[in-house]
């Protein structure tokens, strides 16, 4: 039972973290579909660039996170882009402002070590 129920807990933070993470990158692949490619540049590779990354890590990593294939692969894109978000575009804001992009970093990261779990499509 224990491993049913550590099963199913996966499934579903794979499920719910994911769709969130959709919500923020939806908006982004709409910019990069319009061709506006007006974004912050953090980490100095040009806004463009930056764009199209955050929006591969927010919109198109979470669908392969949310069918459990190569979860620990596609879980090191928006584990990385919360990680830059949390440390370096939301530096010098308060905790509170920043805390959304630390619950995603941890949860992502979390699944990165922990894998998909047994509801998933394909093996790790």
């Amino acid at each position: 039972m224990k491993k049913t129920s550590t099963d199913l807990g996966l499934l579903i933070m794979r499920l719910g973290f994911s769709a969130g993470m959709l919500t923020h990158g939806y908006g982004k692949l709409l910019r990069v579909i319009e061709g506006n490619f007006q974004f912050k540049n953090p980490i100095g590779i040009g806004s463009e660039l930056s764009l199209i990354l955050v929006t591969f890590s927010e919109f198109i990593a979470p669908i392969f996170i949310i069918l459990g294939w190569k979860t620990r692969l596609f879980t090191l894109f928006p584990t990385i882009t919360m990680l830059v978000a949390f440390t370096i575009a939301h530096d010098g804001d308060p905790f509170s402002t920043k805390e959304k992009s630390f619950v995603y970093l941890i949860t992502f990261l979390t699944l990165y070590f922990t894998g998909p779990g047994k509801y998933a499509f394909g093996k790790e």
